[in-house]
């Protein structure tokens, strides 16, 4: 029988693997220049899309409702664009079997991996907070609504990146990785627009119907931009980014 001294050693190589997988892969955005263009684009079209389209100065409102309207959109591309590589590339360069014989689980390296892709998507999501000081500046908002909006917009992130996590399981090519991922979370984020509702309406029931618009990432997104910490959304996006991680560490694990 081991003795209880025994136990500690392979614990602390686990974590101590774990945490060198999120800090390298969190550093790898950041080694190559498509990484700062990915961040400029995503800046660069949130702040547009809610000046421009949107016609958040011309509202007169010191608020953030239309500048999280368009995030799911952006998610949409950005985090397919951020998890197309994190097993994809690993499988193309035949890094994986090396990966994998560190003293980790498989599931300790996809979390790691995972998170390093949710933190490199949560600071283009603070490059943005420029445009809350200036509402701040021309204003005078409710704070607490604005903290719920960027929580919301993380939490859908997140989600999405959980989509974008099984399309990089699935292939070697990143760009296939990051299309299968994109037509994906684009389908999630048409869900619950009105032209859709009305188009399920004529083929399926009402309480279908109904089932099928909470899976819209926007429909969820909207409680907090209003500033409701509404449980229900924040699960749904927990669910579908974990439930991504799960099915990716699954179909790695197969392979």
């Amino acid at each position: 029988m081991s003795s209880p001294s025994e136990n500690p050693a392979p614990k602390s190589a686990g974590l101590a693997a774990f945490g060198a997988i999120l800090r390298r892969e969190f550093a790898g955005y950041f080694r190559t220049p498509l990484a700062y263009v990915f961040l400029a684009v995503f800046n660069a079209f949130a702040v547009s899309l809610a000046f421009f389209v949107g016609n958040m100065y011309e509202a007169g409102v010191a608020s953030l409702d239309r500048f999280f309207l368009y995030h799911p959109w952006l998610w949409a591309f950005l985090a397919p664009a951020a998890g197309a590589r994190l097993w994809a590339e690993e499988r193309r360069q035949g890094t994986i079997e090396l990966l994998l014989t560190w003293p980790i689980t498989v599931w300790q390296a996809a979390l790691g991996k995972f998170l390093a892709a949710w933190l490199f998507l949560a600071c283009a999501l603070l490059m943005t907070l420029p445009v809350a000081f200036t509402v701040g500046w021309l204003g005078d908002p409710d704070w607490g609504v604005i903290l719920a909006g960027y929580a919301g917009s993380l939490l859908c992130a997140g989600a999405c990146l959980g989509v974008a996590a099984v399309a990089s399981a699935l292939t070697r090519s990143q760009v296939i990785a990051f299309v299968t991922g994109f037509l994906a979370c684009f389908i999630l984020v048409l869900v619950g627009y009105g032209v859709f509702d009305e188009l399920f309406a004529g083929m399926l029931p009402s309480g279908m119907v109904d089932e099928i618009r909470r899976l819209g990432l926007w429909r969820n997104l909207e409680p907090f931009t209003l500033g409701l910490f509404d449980l229900r959304p924040a699960v749904y996006f927990v669910t579908v980014a974990f439930s991504g991680l799960g099915l990716s560490t699954i179909i790695i694990e197969r392979r």
